[in-house]
């Protein structure tokens, strides 16, 4: 190995870029030296310096910026000093959360000697326990002889939130729905707020204890075909396209917007979701609802004259700076695209590169109403989802409305132009060659850089927690694998091109169970594709429940479908997902008639294999109906001979086999509640596959009324009240 090849394999370990990893075959791979120079320089590192620098790293220091503590622990923390600076001693000060406060004094030599480095010396710094130092995030300053550092001390629980009625053995199921997908007599084209609450209700009547939605994180509003709910502008702002115009309190009062409402029957009557139109239309209709508030509610400089302008300009301070700078970038994303700028920031004219530069600035005091408008909506879609939220409450709903966290942002988006630091630039997130997907992934989102996080005390991690937990009872983290490594892909490389970058995962792990149990609020990992040795394991200690798709369930001998009892006690149950076909698309193999058309398959006899296996698979499944799910021969003959009611026979199967399994919790896709063939997203394809614009075949209104989907619905229940033991 030569000098060079030996000094990127040390920055790489030092950095945590996985050098190696094993591929679907179980065959182990090296990455390639192009490829660590591409991530070490995505990262910040310095490649001819002998140790880690760069703009994500952090700066040697006598303490680390964050020490995360998990309860029960003894608390301390690592000092790390010049090994010719020998001071006696020193002093510390901890700050508590909730005020308190202690003072305590050391002597270097009563501290026990950790291991050390060239030129430093670490000493372990014993801290107050329980009581004095509780859950919570709390400030450490440590003084010696001339050295003065701040640390944040974060002690966080061993296990997340689970509902109190678990322990008592408790089975909940809920829906899980693509907002967007929901038809209704009375929306403008989209699934919207107003929607949510009405299905909310309705499921509640059925039994169901929650409402699981697709990301409804805010997107490039500017932009509509970039419509993937897992490609988001923002992680913790919201999609101002699900607000209901008529539910906006403004509404009555503007009889032009009102008006405006009866011409939205032409987008109701699409197939798919016209996202250009409907949101022409919606912004249209809010813009002219702004203009509305802010003459009767809002001074000329701003200051609330009511009791509704107070409410905006305190949502706004809460929100704070975050708010801000996503309300400018998406008046300035606008404004740049209506010149004929119409990549990303990246392409942007310099000055408006930087979102502190003085063009900025002077951009947003130039065009305060449409930085402003940015705002409104935000606020009126927070109030409608927490609408939506006391409606599932109100209703019944044990666990309520369950959000999903996507994996990473769009790298076009506002926080990647608002936070330049912590989302790395020039790679994707993805994932290696597997077993379902040979040429691996690349899902052009930009992750987060584990050097920032740590070197911030993870504070942009906690407060896209906090986001997606408000109005919530769940939230699914998409690829919770990403807590401990994430594949990054350099851009212009193949997703084989890629490699592993390591995360903190007690530390994040931590702090998820620490959001989970203050906003009472439990918490599902998404869990498929290659998963690290153990990881499920510690996911289950800390009461993370784990993702079990009823189609990946399956025995390693004979490919048979493991049996209910098999599920894990701590998971959360789908027969299937967004990224899977439906339950009648596996049967009548719907998704293998999309990969032929798109060409997905090399050769004729590739395709066959696939068709073969699916055969197997649909024997295995009615074989394994036929025992748990309570179908009968007859029925299962009739499913393969395509049956008119063969589909409602299958659904009700495989719903009552999940129903029975161990899972606290099962997911139940309002797809294949409603036997739909097609399923939501195609991984891999953008335009040949009509990704997140399906929309669903009845309305709200039918969904609702139908006796066959109540009968479903009614089986699920009660398999899940026979599975918790009775009434719980």
């Amino acid at each position: 190995m030569n000098d060079d090849a030996e000094r990127l394999h040390g920055l790489a370990d030092a950095a945590g870029i996985a050098r190696f990893y094993v591929d679907a075959t179980g065959q182990p791979r090296e990455v390639s030296l192009a490829t660590l120079r591409s991530l070490l320089a995505a990262l910040g590192v310095e490649i001819s310096a002998d140790e880690i620098g760069g703009r994500h790293a952090t700066p040697r220091r006598m303490l680390d910026p964050v020490a995360v503590i998990e309860e029960g622990q003894p608390p301390a923390v690592a000092i790390s000093l010049p090994a010719g600076d020998a001071p006696s001693g020193g002093a510390w000060r901890l700050e508590n959360e909730d005020g308190g406060r202690i003072d305590g004094v050391f002597r270097l030599d009563d501290l026990s000697v950790l291991a050390a480095d060239a030129g430093t010396i670490g000493r372990r710094l014993p801290l107050p326990a329980a009581p004095a130092l509780p859950l919570g995030y709390h400030r450490l300053q440590v003084d010696i002889g001339r050295h003065s550092e701040i640390a944040t001390i974060i002690v966080v629980p061993g296990q997340a939130y689970l509902p109190e009625a678990w322990a008592a053995g408790r089975r909940d199921w809920a829906i899980t729905a693509q907002l967007y997908a929901v038809r209704s007599r009375r929306n403008w084209g989209i699934g919207d707020f107003s929607d949510l609450s009405i299905l909310a209700a309705g499921a509640a009547q059925w039994g169901a204890s929650a409402i699981g939605l697709n990301p409804l994180h805010a997107l490039l509003a500017a932009e509509p075909p970039q419509i993937s709910p897992y490609s988001p502008s923002s992680r913790s702002l919201l999609n101002p396209i699900y607000i209901d115009v008529a539910a906006v309190p403004e509404f009555a009062e503007d009889p032009a917007t009102a008006a405006s409402a009866s011409e939205s029957a032409a987008l109701r009557s699409t197939s798919f979701v016209d996202y250009r139109g409907v949101w022409a239309a919606k912004q249209q209709a809010l813009s002219r609802l702004h203009r509305v508030f802010r003459r009767r509610h809002l001074g000329a400089h701003g200051e609330p004259l009511t009791d509704r302008g107070k409410a905006f300009v305190g949502f706004r301070r809460q929100l704070g700076a975050p708010l801000e700078r996503f309300a400018v970038f998406d008046a300035l994303h606008e404004h740049l695209r209506a010149q004929g700028h119409r990549s990303g920031w990246h392409d942007w004219p310099a000055s408006y590169r930087d979102p502190a530069s003085p063009t900025v600035v002077a951009f947003a005091a130039d065009h305060r109403d449409r930085v402003e408008l940015a705002q409104y909506l935000q606020w009126e879609a927070d109030r409608q989802l927490g609408a939506a939220a006391a409606a599932a409450e109100g209703a019944g709903m044990s666990i309520g409305l369950y959000r999903d966290i996507a994996v990473g942002a769009s790298p076009d988006g506002a926080e990647a132009w608002g936070d330049q630091d912590l989302l790395v630039p020039g790679v994707s997130i993805g994932a290696p060659p597997d077993a379902y997907n040979s040429r691996g992934q690349d899902w052009g989102l930009a992750p987060l850089s584990p050097l920032s996080l740590r070197a911030r005390a993870f504070a942009p991690f906690i407060a896209t927690l906090r986001a997606n937990m408000r109005h919530a009872g769940a939230v699914r983290i998409d690829h919770i694998l990403g807590l401990r490594r994430l594949w990054w892909v350099p851009w212009g490389s193949l997703p084989t091109e890629g490699a592993y970058i390591a995360y903190p995962l007690n530390e994040l792990a931590g702090i998820v169970a620490l959001e989970s149990r203050r906003n009472r609020c439990l918490v599902v990992g998404e869990d498929l594709g290659t998963v690290p040795e153990g990881f499920r394991d510690d996911m289950q200690r800390r009461a993370i429940l784990s993702y079990r798709v009823l189609m990946f369930e399956r025995e390693h001998g004979d490919g048979g479908f493991i049996k209910p009892a098999a599920y894990p006690e701590l998971a959360a149950a789908a027969v299937s997902t967004h990224d899977l076909a439906t339950l009648q698309g596996f049967w009548q193999a719907r998704d293998l008639d999309w990969r032929d058309k798109i060409g997905v398959y090399a050769s004729a006899e590739a395709g066959e294999r696939d068709r073969r296996h699916r055969l197997a698979s649909r024997e295995k499944l009615a074989e394994a109906l036929c025992g748990e799910g309570g179908l009968s021969p007859e029925a299962a003959a009739l499913l393969n001979e395509m049956a008119p009611d063969g589909p409602m026979a299958l659904a009700v199967a495989a719903h009552r086999f999940l129903a029975s399994a161990r899972s606290r919790l099962l997911l139940v896709q309002l797809e294949d509640l409603l036997g739909e063939i097609e399923q939501v997203n195609l991984p891999g394809t953008v335009d040949e596959h009509p990704n997140w614009r399906r929309k669903l075949r009845l309305t709200l209104e039918e969904i609702l009324a139908d006796p066959a989907i109540r009968r479903l619905a009614q089986a699920i229940e009660d398999g899940r009240r026979a599975a918790s033991g009775g009434d719980v």
